[in-house]
C-alpha cells in the first residue's frame, strides 16, 4: 500500500507546509510563483481561524500569513474549486490581519 497527500486539498497543503520545520521548502515554493518583486522573505504561522465581531457574520479560514523581501504582508490562501464573489471574498479575508495591527 503506498500512501499519497494531495497538495492541493487543505489537509494536504497543511500537513506538506504548515508547520514551522517545513517553512523554508514553503517559501522556496511560494517564491516560485510570484513575481520577483513580491518574493517572501518570511513567514509565520498564526492561527488559521479567525471568528467573526458579530453572530451574523461568518468565520474567516486561510492557510498562512506571509511578509516579502519590502516588508510588506500578505495571506495565502489556496483555492482550487471556484468560487462565486472571489473578489469580495478575498477583500474580507483581508481585513483579519488589518485588524491585529
Amino acid at each position: 500500500m503506498s500512501a499519497f497527500i494531495n497538495p492541493f486539498s487543505d489537509f494536504g497543503f497543511k500537513k506538506i507546509f504548515g508547520e514551522e520545520a517545513s517553512k523554508p521548502v514553503l517559501i522556496d515554493f511560494l517564491n516560485a510563483l510570484l513575481p520577483l518583486e513580491s518574493h517572501i522573505s518570511d513567514l509565520t504561522f498564526k492561527n488559521s481561524e479567525q471568528l467573526s465581531e458579530s453572530a451574523e457574520s461568518r468565520k474567516v479560514v486561510f492557510d498562512i500569513y506571509c511578509e516579502n523581501e519590502k516588508g510588506e504582508k500578505f495571506i495565502v490562501e489556496l483555492q482550487k474549486a471556484r468560487h462565486d464573489f472571489f473578489k469580495e471574498r478575498t477583500i474580507y479575508y483581508s481585513t483579519f490581519p488589518i485588524r491585529e495591527l
